[in-house]
């Protein structure tokens, strides 16, 4: 039993340091914190409904794990191929517009729930 909780242990030390990694080397990622930041305080001072706020947190979510997938994929691509080979940007483009899908997608939820109220708040 002992075993087990030590490995949980060095998992989510592994997890935190891709955490740090991602944060550290990947400039769209403090583009994601800010939206992040920006969305969540919106709909706090909006005052969405809880459903609402789990669908924006859910839409979060997607979003950071697009990109955190991306940027694994483009290591493990940069260790597979070192030199430019067209199947290995064929994987990093890809990756890359599975993040761009999130992120439309994301934009597109957050105006469909956040835009009524705040047209409402700001009496437009």
């Amino acid at each position: 039993m002992r075993d087990f909780f030590l490995s949980r242990i060095r998992s989510f030390k592994h997890a935190f340091s891709g955490l740090a990694y991602v944060s550290r080397t990947q400039k769209n990622a403090w583009i994601h914190t800010l939206a992040t930041i920006s969305v969540i305080l919106m709909a706090i001072w909006l005052q969405t409904t809880p459903t609402d706020f789990a669908i924006l947190i859910i839409t979060i979510g997607t979003v950071w794990t697009a990109e955190f997938i991306n940027t694994s994929l483009e290591a493990v691509v940069d260790l597979a191929s070192p030199e430019k080979h067209p199947l290995a940007k064929v994987g990093k483009d890809v990756g890359a517009a599975a993040v761009l899908i999130a992120a439309i997608s994301s934009i597109i939820i957050g105006l469909i729930i956040l835009g009524p109220a705040l047209v409402g708040k700001l009496g437009l």
